[in-house]
């Protein structure tokens, strides 16, 4: 049996992930330029992002420091504003709380963390949470995923990761434990060959810790 599970979190706790691209979107066409989804997924599945597309379309480094700041700015919006609760989280990590311990380990940064979590009730079940700050390697690094197994206490066998994009899979992998990919419509594409089980929803975790051995 599993005893500790550590979580991802944009897109497997939270529904943040199309927001972060809609921010990244509108900064960019604050100067004109277009940022087209599909290529924007592919970038995201090798590790990059928004400034991507602004560096192939001749934009200086300056620039993009000045539109990052506008893209936190919106993304920091939507967070308060958009419906980005996931059905069904809350009462799986209720079940789930009473057979592992539970942490979070995310790429997310302390500032938009805890807005998201200002009115939420997902903490309430992690022993602690890892924001970008709090390592200096960022996955697909098994920096995040280690740093939590020494916060935990835990051994890879007992551990389990929850993830949804192959950077964050492939970060669990390296760090040599066993990876499950939850469902997320915007990571559908990424290739998950690696991961131990794929769910649709974090319910169907009870099952797999409860069956592991």
């Amino acid at each position: 049996m599993k005893r500790y599970i550590l979580f991802d979190h944009d897109g497997v706790l939270v529904d943040t992930e199309f927001w972060y691209y809609k921010a990244g979107e509108r900064a960019l066409a604050d100067i004109g330029l277009t940022l087209d989804e599909d290529q924007y997924l592919r970038d995201m599945n090798q590790g990059l992002g928004t400034w991507a597309q602004a560096r192939a379309a001749g934009m200086d480094e300056q620039t993009i420091s000045r539109q990052r700041e506008v893209r936190n700015d919106y993304y920091q919006e939507y967070l308060r504003t958009e419906a980005i609760e996931i059905e069904g989280v809350v009462d799986a990590l209720a079940e789930l709380s009473k057979y592992v311990r539970m942490a979070i380990v995310t790429t997310a940064k302390r500032v938009d963390f805890d807005i998201i979590h200002e009115k939420r009730q997902i903490r309430q079940f992690m022993d602690f949470v890892l924001v970008r700050e709090d390592y200096k390697l960022t996955k697909p690094h098994p920096e995040p995923y280690l740093t939590g197994l020494e916060r935990l206490g835990a051994t890879k066998e007992e551990t389990l990761v929850v993830e949804d994009s192959s950077r964050g899979l492939n970060s669990a992998v390296a760090a040599g434990i066993d990876c499950v990919i939850v469902y997320n419509d915007f990571t559908r594409a990424h290739d998950f060959s690696q991961a131990s089980y794929r769910i649709e929803t974090l319910i169907e975790l009870k099952d797999i810790i409860l069956n592991a051995t």
